[in-house]
């Protein structure tokens, strides 16, 4: 994949890392389409802003025919309400679902076509450690994110013989305003965004992108004991 080029369109580029994701992109040459569900919030000089909220089928479908030249779609749209799946509203549980993971599978529904019919391309998701890991202090997120992960891998088989190569990036906490109550280590955003585009021009399936999520992937072969040495 050459990014120079490229034309691609970033969810939730109206802050935090897709903003740093959409700059990264366009410092390389790439036109960018920067999807926000206020594209007024895009103030990214460089960048065409596009209306998009993953979970309208609607919009979503407007997006890509307004953007029908995308070769590369990074699909980085989320949320994070913190909701316990034991007593926490579930509406809230819905909603991370609907975002990280039928969000998202919509938003390549409606783009994999399109990238496909350009000649062929990259699909970028952007996951989590907690792809991996359930963290109680982010339930509902970890479970979504975890959906997410499996269908990244589903698809990725799916897509690659129509030309379209399906990427996951994990990464830990970022220093963005969704972990701004996090008190612990926090990678830099515009960092995490370097090391995701040269991923994606890599043509790198998995990208890996800190200690964190590197040591928790190595601890997936040690299975529940090396995930959660706290348990009896």
């Amino acid at each position: 994949m050459k990014i120079s080029g490229s034309t691609a369109l970033v969810t939730g580029a109206n802050r935090g890392f897709g903003r740093h994701l959409a700059a990264e992109l366009a410092s390389r040459g790439a036109t960018v389409y920067a999807a926000a569900r206020n594209p007024d919030t895009v103030d990214l000089p460089g960048v065409t802003p596009v209306r998009l909220d993953i979970t309208d089928p609607a919009s979503v479908a407007a997006a890509a025919e307004l953007a029908g030249d995308v070769n590369l779609l990074i699909n980085n749209a989320g949320i994070d309400t913190r909701t316990d799946l034991l007593d926490g509203d579930l509406d809230l549980v819905r909603l991370e679902l609907e975002t990280h993971y039928i969000g998202t599978l919509s938003t390549i529904r409606a783009f994999a076509p399109v990238i496909a019919d350009n000649g062929g391309g990259t699909i970028l998701n952007v996951l989590s450690v907690l792809s991996w890991f359930g963290s109680p202090a982010h339930p509902a997120y970890s479970v979504a994110k975890s959906a997410e992960w499996s269908m990244t891998n589903v698809l990725r088989v799916q897509l690659a013989e129509r030309g379209v190569r399906v990427a996951g990036l994990h990464v830990g906490y970022l220093d963005t305003d969704m972990a701004a109550t996090v008190t612990g280590p926090k990678s830099d955003p515009a960092a995490i965004a370097r090391i995701a585009v040269d991923g994606i021009e890599a043509d790198a399936y998995e990208i890996v992108a800190d200690d964190l999520s590197r040591q928790v992937q190595a601890g997936l072969a040690g299975g529940v004991a090396a995930l959660y040495p706290q348990l009896p």
